[in-house]
């Protein structure tokens, strides 16, 4: 039997501050560290569903979004209980207040410096994309 996964869009950022990165943890189904972002709901655009994504898992709001990177996951994803081809568009962006705690459920926040953040980090292209993203800014 060939496993079918659902395409599943989603936006992701890219938080720098202070010389660390804000990031999420998900603890439920299990603690997970992940890039603050998530899926674009069916009709959504993708930065209108940025913005609300960061501002549930973060809190934050978020200023001069541009896109950096993007990579694809194949996942089971059990709060849905489906198998999903993630496209991940990753963006870089400035956090620029946050306006209070996360509104979603079993999120909260992280700072973490740079290879903390790496390590940290589950998905693989989430960890790849921030790598690419400190190897682009130290070459600078």
């Amino acid at each position: 039997m060939r496993r079918r996964y659902k395409l599943r869009p989603g936006a992701y950022v890219i938080l720098p501050r202070a010389g660390g990165f804000i990031v999420t943890q998900q603890d439920d189904p299990g603690p997970e560290v992940q890039l603050p972002g998530g899926g674009i709901d069916p009709g959504e655009q993708v930065l209108p569903a940025l913005h609300r994504e960061v501002a549930e898992e973060t809190g934050w709001s978020i200023t001069r979004v541009r896109k950096f990177s993007s990579f694809r996951q194949f996942t089971y994803m059990p709060e849905y209980a489906i198998w999903a081809e993630k496209i991940c568009h990753v963006y870089v962006a400035h956090p620029v207040r946050q306006l209070g705690p996360p509104s979603e459920a079993g999120h909260s926040v992280l700072w973490l410096d740079p290879i903390s953040a790496i390590d940290a980090i589950a998905s693989p292209g989430g960890r790849q994309v921030l790598s690419d993203y400190l190897s682009r800014a130290s070459a600078k």
